[in-house]
């Protein structure tokens, strides 16, 4: 197995480094039921996570192989499953447009012509990013339409909240969320993200490790409203430090490990229907990602992933 890793990794650095993409070079590497991903596919997913996170160039050619090739499975998984609910893989240029935009906010680059002239020169196709982003929005969509009747939020309570503080804090945070298969323990696998966070970052062990559609960003969340995390997690935030991870705590499909990268305080809103909006936002943002990932782990099960 290693030697044909080791021979798929050489052919997508020579079609890499000498700018090739010739139909007899590419070959198929897998078939997802009646799907196939090939060497170009991953040869572009490579440049993709790339462009994400500049971290991924840094990493070995084996863990740079696993990583785009589970981040391709998961994206044609997601993508067959769609045309289960919906006739096309489409959505209005003006949600992919604003997607792009948040996209390279969250990347090294100055601006969106910045960002659009760096996949130009790595020759990466907008066209390429835009459906990638098409098949996440449609899945959040799916996600929306099958969970969100159920998700519960408590309005009042939130309001109240609100107005017995002028100020909120908020967290930046990071994630990592992983399972486990029937027979593995959770401790063994918590030890081997651990070790990686200590030898390399928290970052890296998001993308090596994590089952989050925040993986490819290296488990970035952003700037969360303390009054949108449910009592179980700050419970656990509680106990660590700016730097510091939580131990697994468990949530719907998996187990979840959060990073506090720094803490704020701001003011409060003086609009309190704003801030309520904001805060409830966050909190149906968050049990439908836990949602997505607990949905994923069910249908995958029913997917027949082949080597060739």
């Amino acid at each position: 197995m290693k030697i044909r890793i080791y021979i798929i990794i050489l052919i997508i650095q020579l079609t890499f480094f000498n700018n090739i993409a010739k139909s007899n070079e590419n070959k198929i590497l897998f078939k997802i039921n009646n799907e196939i991903i090939t060497t170009l596919d991953l040869l572009n997913e490579i440049k993709y996570l790339k462009t994400l996170n500049a971290d991924f160039k840094e990493f070995d050619q084996n863990k740079i192989y696993e990583i785009s090739k589970n981040s391709l499975i998961r994206e044609k998984i997601k993508e067959i499953e769609l045309l289960k609910f919906y006739k096309s893989i489409k959505v209005n240029d003006e949600y992919i447009d604003r997607t792009i935009n948040k996209l390279f906010v969250n990347t090294d680059f100055k601006n969106i012509n910045d960002f659009l002239n760096y996949l130009n020169k790595e020759n990466i196709k907008l066209d390429e990013i835009k459906k990638k982003i098409t098949i996440e929005l449609m899945w959040n969509d799916l996600i929306v339409s099958k969970f969100l009747k159920d998700i519960k939020i408590d309005k009042q309570k939130i309001k109240e909240d609100i107005i017995k503080n002028n100020k909120q804090k908020e967290f930046l945070l990071s994630e990592i969320v992983f399972s486990i298969k029937d027979k593995e323990k959770v401790d063994k696998k918590f030890n081997s993200i651990s070790q990686t966070i200590k030898g390399e970052s928290f970052n890296n062990a998001a993308l090596t490790y994590s089952i989050s559609e925040s993986a490819n960003m290296g488990g970035k969340l952003g700037w969360i409203k303390e009054n949108s995390i449910n009592q179980k997690i700050k419970n656990e935030l509680s106990k660590i430090s700016i730097g510091q991870h939580t131990q697994p705590i468990v949530v719907p499909g998996g187990f979840l490990i959060l990073k506090i990268d720094n803490i704020r305080m701001i003011n409060v809103d003086k609009n309190i229907d704003n801030e309520v909006k904001l805060i409830v936002k966050q909190k149906i943002s968050s049990q439908l990602n836990q949602q997505s990932n607990k949905y994923f782990k069910k249908i995958k099960k029913d997917y027949l992933i082949n080597e060739l």
